[in-house]
């Protein structure tokens, strides 16, 4: 029997896969490291250092890498909102939705 609670639309995919976070402040731009814990089509789950607040608009690449896509290294850049963030020691647990994406061009 479904679990009434749950409210994922989606399929979640336990997957630690490296990511880019693409922080955008006053200075200029600024990329910073992370790590998925889980992810779908709809949004992830991931590990930062990064302070980032809920309902903040964020910007990520997901590298897919060539043993999941059976050819090569896949990068996927994402648009989405941070929905909870939860703090625990000094990382930080990240809830997001994804809203659009796109692939990126393979480097030549």
């Amino acid at each position: 029997m479904a679990d009434p609670t749950e409210r994922r639309a989606s399929r979640r995919f336990t997957m630690a896969l490296p990511l880019t976070l693409c922080l955008h402040n006053p200075s200029g731009s600024v990329e910073k490291r992370g790590e998925t814990r889980d992810v779908s089509f709809r949004g992830l789950y991931f590990w930062t250092e990064e302070e980032l607040e809920t309902g903040i608009p964020i910007e990520f690449v997901l590298t897919l890498p060539k043993e999941i896509t059976m050819t090569r290294d896949v990068n996927i850049h994402c648009f989405g909102r941070v929905i909870r963030v939860e703090t625990q020691r000094q990382t930080r647990g990240v809830a997001a939705r994804i809203e659009r994406y796109e692939f990126l061009p393979v480097p030549a």
